[in-house]
């Protein structure tokens, strides 16, 4: 099966390309990769509205859903963006539903974030716990996008009862460190909470960190759909120009093999990556199997295909200055983001009647 998508979807993708094209540049993503900072590329991402598409209207977003989602980070991406604040906030974002100021402001440049590690499921996260007065108190290693974060998301703990709670990042009781990622367009850090003043949200606990789930496993996996991608874009055009016993490297049996397998994983990643988020966003019974299937599948075919790309460019891939390594090092973070496959997969087992 093709999934098709729409003309407005085709037109959103291609503006948001263009876009991409003109504010992050290779120079200029290097650039705030080097420095640690990505700030400059959020607020502009922000300031230019990209921040609330396929996000609803009632949580300040400009409409759309989950296959515009999707898109952006597919093309995200591709251009090797910072992207971890706003996959931080999409996640995010559900739990904020009845606080509209506080959604609007998530996506108008002050970033929110699920407290949930980012090597697990986030409906896998052990809840902090929360005292009488209401002030939050626990650790969680590893929270995508938790140096940049404003406001925390935090599953609780009141004895036996589980909810969600709001904490602001600039609190006292809020202290986080900064990790260091090998792939550094995204950004992660250790936050600990000591008596950290809160407030509850009304959103029904599972539900958010099932969304988050669901969703988390989607956009990781068309995270994985544009790094493979942009290699195997990168991949074709170097074997064009290098040249190896008078003639290019592409005419080798070898590397048309290879550059046809990740093409072949590109497709079929492309169609079953959007197929699921139609599914997330409708509701489907399938969905959250839908959802692991691509992220197990997907971001593994993205592992492979960032192998055969750094063997199709031999040793200039290896180093610094090729931009091969942001892609690269991109793919293999999607891999292990929210889940390795391996436990995406033991969900696949677990929700198929195979007995």
């Amino acid at each position: 099966m093709q999934w098709k998508l729409s003309e407005e979807q085709d037109a959103y993708q291609k503006a948001f390309r263009d876009w991409l094209s003109a504010v992050a540049s290779a120079e200029k993503v290097r650039r705030w990769l080097d420095a640690g900072d990505a700030s400059a590329f959020e607020s502009r991402f922000a300031a230019d509205g990209w921040a609330g598409v396929g996000l609803a209207e009632d949580l300040g977003g400009q409409g759309g859903g989950l296959v515009e989602l999707a898109l952006t980070a597919e093309e995200l991406a591709r251009a090797a963006a910072p992207s971890a604040a706003w996959l931080a906030t999409v996640l995010a974002a559900p739990a904020l539903a009845g606080r509209g100021s506080l959604a609007a402001a998530a996506l108008a440049g002050e970033p929110a974030a699920l407290l949930v590690p980012a090597g697990t499921v986030p409906d896998q996260a052990s809840p902090l716990t929360v005292d009488a007065d209401g002030a939050v108190s626990g650790a969680v290693p590893l929270v995508l996008g938790g140096d940049t974060a404003t406001r925390f998301v935090i599953p609780a703990s009141a004895g036996s009862i589980r909810e969600l709670r709001l904490v602001a990042a600039g609190d006292p009781g809020v202290r986080r460190t900064r990790r260091r990622l090998l792939d550094r367009s995204r950004s992660a850090a250790d936050v600990t909470l000591d008596r950290a003043a809160s407030v509850r949200l009304e959103a029904d606990p599972a539900e958010v960190l099932r969304l988050a789930s669901a969703r988390a496993a989607v956009l990781v996996a068309a995270d994985s759909l544009g790094a493979a991608g942009r290699m195997l874009d990168m991949a074709v055009e170097y074997s064009r120009q290098r040249r190896q016993f008078g003639v290019p490297i592409g005419s080798f049996q070898a590397v048309k093999h290879a550059a046809a397998d990740i093409l072949v994983g590109v497709e079929a990643a492309r169609s079953a990556v959007y197929l699921a988020a139609a599914s997330v966003e409708a509701g489907d019974p399938q969905a959250l199997l839908h959802a692991a299937a691509v992220k197990a599948q997907v971001t593994a075919e993205g592992a492979r295909a960032a192998d055969s790309a750094l063997t199709m460019h031999g040793a200039i891939g290896y180093t610094w200055e090729h931009d091969l390594h942001l892609f690269f090092k991109r793919a293999r973070l999607d891999e292990k983001l929210f889940g390795v496959p391996a436990v995406w997969n033991e969900r696949i087992a677990d929700g198929l009647a195979l007995v």
